[in-house]
């Protein structure tokens, strides 16, 4: 399996909003795959599919400490949020940057895993929070887009910054 090439911000394509996945077929199941191997190898805790310039509603999650428990979710959505709280957070495509965004403490998200199923699952802490994250990504939002307007305006000159000199 391939590792796939992670956009970073402030790449266009990032800003794209992902369209649902219709079926399950063998070009899904190799995309959540190298999606997964590819999260694993950066490392990270998760992955949505356009950050790999893949539209699809397609994320791939693993928050445990052994690295053993992946969460793969086509077509996810939010169905219920609770609570407030705040966690540093970062992002494979803004790399270096670590800063605390206001999020949900508790979502239920709806589902469908590679396998077909329909399922609903509740969270809370880290998951909670990278759950959203990956969710937005879906959405074409980035985290820093929770942030100030001086704080995103610092972050894409750094990011500029280093792109250019590359």
């Amino acid at each position: 399996m391939p590792l796939l090439k992670i956009l970073e911000f402030p790449d266009a394509r990032l800003k794209d909003v992902a369209r649902p996945i219709a079926r399950v077929d063998k070009q899904i199941q190799q995309l959540a795959d190298d999606m997964a191997e590819t999260m694993y190898d950066a490392p990270g805790i998760g992955l949505a599919a356009p950050q790999v310039a893949a539209g699809h509603r397609l994320i791939v999650v693993d928050v445990s400490e052994n690295r053993n428990d992946l969460l793969t979710l086509l077509n996810p959505e939010i169905i219920a949020r609770t609570g407030e709280e705040e966690m540093k957070e970062g992002c494979l495509s803004v790399p270096g940057v670590l800063e605390t965004v206001r999020r949900a403490e508790k979502v239920t998200v709806r589902a469908t895993t590679v396998q077909g199923k329909t399922v609903e699952l509740e969270a809370d802490g880290l998951l909670a929070v990278c759950l959203q994250h990956e969710i937005d990504h879906l959405d074409g939002t980035l985290f820093v887009d929770h942030l100030s307007r001086l704080k995103q305006h610092l972050i894409r000159r750094k990011a500029e910054k280093k792109g250019a000199a590359r």
